[in-house]
């Protein structure tokens, strides 16, 4: 037995417009974190002893993580789809839709399907990956969406598409 994992599959490259204007801001604001992080490392190493500074240990922790999120993001970025939303007469559920459905219980749920790099579940934004955005997907108001998840196996309907929040 090993203890090699497999790869996670890859999410698809997929992202709404705003989405990846945030992803650029963050990749913006990490580079003038990082410059500000690196001054505060240097004075730290300034002070000497280096094994037993807290406050050099903890900035070098936080220069690591700076420098993995830019690599992830310089790496992420270019490989980015940019999809534009569809037109607002549009009555199927495609990439950047916001879906308003209804479960057997009468519960009314809305969810926004964008990429993998953007989904908010506390703002109702799925993931195109997921099974609720797979199901929903190419259907239309009045459909019946049979979803199935590691949780079971949940029936919605879907009420509303809109293509403007």
């Amino acid at each position: 037995m090993t203890r090699h994992r497999p790869p996670a599959p890859r999410s698809s490259p997929y992202i709404t417009a705003e989405g990846f204007r945030a992803l650029q801001g963050e990749l913006d604001g990490l580079w003038h974190r990082r410059a500000e992080v690196t001054k505060h490392l240097a004075a730290a190493a300034a002070e000497g002893d280096r094994s037993e500074n807290a406050e050099y240990i903890y900035r070098k922790k936080e220069l690591r993580e700076i420098d993995r999120r830019i690599r992830y993001l310089q790496k992420r970025l270019p490989s980015l789809k940019r999809v534009e939303p569809h037109p607002p007469g549009t009555a199927k559920v495609f990439f950047g839709a916001w879906v308003a459905v209804e479960d057997e219980d009468g519960t009314e749920f809305t969810w926004r399907i964008v990429g993998a790099d953007e989904f908010d579940p506390a703002r109702g934004w799925i993931s195109v990956d997921s099974p609720v955005a797979r199901a929903l997907l190419g259907k239309a108001p009045d459909d019946e969406v049979r979803v199935t998840t590691p949780a079971g196996e949940s029936l919605y309907w879907i009420v509303a598409v809109r293509y403007t929040e």
